[in-house]
């Protein structure tokens, strides 16, 4: 029995393609906010490759990305400064703003 199988299409690890939707409100984000860099975040056992974009204010927000490739050619289209969270960890402004929001 092959209850475990699955066959997969072309896309990310789930075999979905990254949605348009995705994109757009992530390139929205980055035309609308001063100071975004990005952060690839790698896949997981619970969790597809995602790119994580942080604003200056620590603002932020994440969304699904086929591969880290992909993530690094979105970034440099739109002159974007981008890093692996392996390596650089997240931006302290990041946990600054959450914390602001918990207290709000």
């Amino acid at each position: 029995m092959a209850w475990f199988r699955r066959r997969r299409s072309s896309g990310g690890p789930s075999g979905r393609p990254v949605n348009q939707a995705d994109l757009q409100h992530l390139t929205e984000f980055v035309r609308s906010r001063r100071g975004v860099e990005a952060f690839i975040e790698p896949q997981t056992t619970v969790t597809e490759t995602t790119v994580l974009l942080v604003a200056h204010d620590g603002e932020w927000t994440r969304r699904r990305i086929e591969s880290p490739e992909i993530a690094r050619r979105f970034a440099h289209q739109l002159s974007m400064p981008i890093y692996d969270v392996k390596l650089m960890g997240y931006p302290q402004r990041m946990r600054d703003y959450n914390e602001r929001q918990k207290r709000l």
